[in-house]
């Protein structure tokens, strides 16, 4: 592989955008391309992009993210999440370029008792977690040169995100109600965005390392465990120290419903590509710090 650019699909998200600023900072080329500029549904325009930039490797961080709104919109949720990535997965393979596509913890039910490794069965409890799943079958079957990327919890300093959200509520709230029955492993979106340099590092230096992979934040926590530390951290900042309630799932119900553990074992990954995600508590410190710089006095 030359230095030919990352084709970067979704790249106005939370993880398209630390994306193309850590490849900025490394001196990484990335061609970044947002919904309006490359619809991954669109085959005339993913034919157009791949023809016009030339990528060395195509990276699809676009997708129907709302769990929720899945369920009500399940036509969008598996055009995006699958059709899409589909799409993809033809013309990738047609034109020889490596695919990268994330994935998620949601295409697991969370029955399992322990961290959950690539070759566990899946089993989606909703919309959102099917169309994810089916995306991954339909790349498996048209893309033989690919690499998926499982991951959970992501968080950072752009887009929206829980982390965000829990900024958001300390500011307003003086009670916070988080559920505390649902396990995780929090993911920075500085974290994927090295895993996926990593990959590319590895394809430069001529491996074949295709498969499916986990990358997730070290350790584990609960929504109310992450919530806490949170709001914990922003006290340093605010003086502001709401009190976090820990609530059941049954006490906050959601159309779509989610898994109890989504921990994810991203040993494999770190084996083969020589990265590990750092721990969770380390990036989210990490994270309120920028965003609490940022905040206008």
């Amino acid at each position: 592989m030359n230095e030919a650019p990352i084709l970067l699909f979704g790249a106005g998200g939370q993880l398209g955008r630390e994306l193309t600023a850590l490849a900025h900072e490394r001196g990484v080329p990335l061609v970044g391309l947002a919904r309006a500029d490359g619809d991954i549904t669109d085959r005339a325009a993913v034919a157009r992009a791949l023809k016009t930039h030339r990528p060395g490797l195509v990276v699809n961080a676009a997708a129907f993210t709302a769990v929720d709104r899945a369920e009500s919109e399940t036509v969008a949720a598996f055009s995006a999440n699958a059709e899409g990535p589909a799409i993809l997965a033809e013309a990738t393979a047609e034109a020889r370029i490596p695919l990268l596509h994330v994935s998620t913890d949601y295409v697991f039910d969370g029955s399992k008792p322990g961290p959950y490794v690539e070759s566990d069965p899946v089993a989606p409890l909703g919309a959102y977690g099917a169309s994810k799943s089916e995306g991954e079958v339909c790349i498996r079957a048209l893309q033989p040169h690919h690499v998926i990327l499982r991951t959970a919890w992501v968080y950072g300093v752009h887009g929206a995100n829980f982390l965000k959200t829990m900024l958001r509520l300390a500011a307003e709230r003086d009670v916070l109600r988080v559920v505390a029955d649902q396990r995780g492993s929090p993911t920075a979106t500085r974290d994927l965005a090295e895993a996926i340099l990593a990959v590319r590092a590895a394809l430069m230096a001529g491996a074949e390392p295709w498969g499916t992979y986990h990358v997730a934040g070290q350790g584990e926590t609960t929504w109310h465990g992450f919530a806490s530390a949170i709001i914990a951290e922003q006290a340093r900042f605010t003086g502001r120290s709401p009190i976090v309630d820990a609530i059941t799932t049954a006490e906050f119900p959601t159309p779509a419903r989610r898994p109890a553990n989504s921990v994810l074992d991203s040993a494999r990954f770190a084996a083969i590509f020589g990265y590990r995600a750092k721990p969770w508590q380390e990036r989210m410190r990490e994270v309120v710090a920028t965003l609490m710089a940022q905040r206008v006095p």
